[in-house]
This record gives structure tokens, C-alpha cells and sequence, in this order.
């Protein structure tokens, strides 16, 4: 208990304490994660050039760096196969198959809001300005 009393105390002058979700924000959210963690999980294990494909936008440096991000996150799994010539392979490890029902509820919330997102953007920019 003494433990939640400390977080409490940090929490009320650290406002990134106050919330502990931004870490998770921070973690799944970044810009190249969503599509990496979807695609593994729904082609399953794939090499490099695999990913790269499917994904298609995704240039081959920020897709080193997010996957080197994403194992020391421990949301995927590097396989290096000791073969002429080498081979790697990454698959989704299963905490970043636990955020599934994460992904399945936003995917939900994207269908029942996204529209109202539009239109309080529309009416936002073709209000004069305040």
C-alpha cells in the first residue's frame, strides 16, 4: 500500500504519472506500429521484405527502427536463422497479440465516430475564425 501512496503523491506533480496510460500511448501508437502489428498478425510470421510489401508505404529505415522498437517492446519476435544467406523473421509475440481486442475496439469506435469527427471538423474550419 505504501507503493500506492508514493504513485499518488508522484502522480499529483507529474501530470505523465497522472495518467499511465500516455506510456501505453506512447508504446502502441506511434505513427508505423499499428500497421506493423497488424500485419503480422494477420499474415503471421514474415521476413523483411514481406513486411515492407504488404505494408507498401513504409520506408526500410523507419520500418528497421520500428521493428527493432517493437522487440525491445516485446511486442514482436526476431528469429535469426544462421543460413547462406542469413535469414530473419518477425512474428507478433503474444503480448502484442493481447492488444487485439484493443485494435477491434478502436477499429469499433472508428466506425461509429469518424464521421462526426468530419463534421465537427467541417464546422470548425468554415466558422470564422473567433
Amino acid at each position: 500500500m505504501a507503493g500506492d501512496t508514493d504513485w499518488v503523491a508522484a502522480a499529483a506533480t507529474d501530470p505523465e504519472l497522472a495518467c499511465p496510460t500516455s506510456a501505453v500511448v506512447d508504446i502502441v501508437f506511434s505513427r508505423w506500429t499499428t500497421p506493423i502489428l497488424w500485419t503480422l498478425h494477420m499474415h503471421g510470421r514474415q521476413r523483411f521484405v514481406e513486411l515492407e510489401r504488404r505494408i507498401g508505404t513504409i520506408t526500410p529505415k523507419v520500418l528497421t527502427q520500428r521493428l527493432r522498437q517493437l522487440e525491445r517492446d516485446g511486442m514482436v519476435v526476431r528469429t535469426y536463422h544462421p543460413e547462406v544467406p542469413p535469414r530473419v523473421e518477425y512474428e507478433i509475440s503474444d503480448l502484442g497479440r493481447s492488444l487485439a481486442p484493443l485494435f477491434a475496439h478502436l477499429a469499433e469506435w472508428a466506425a461509429d465516430n469518424l464521421d462526426k469527427v468530419e463534421q465537427a471538423r467541417h464546422d470548425y474550419d468554415t466558422v470564422p475564425p473567433r
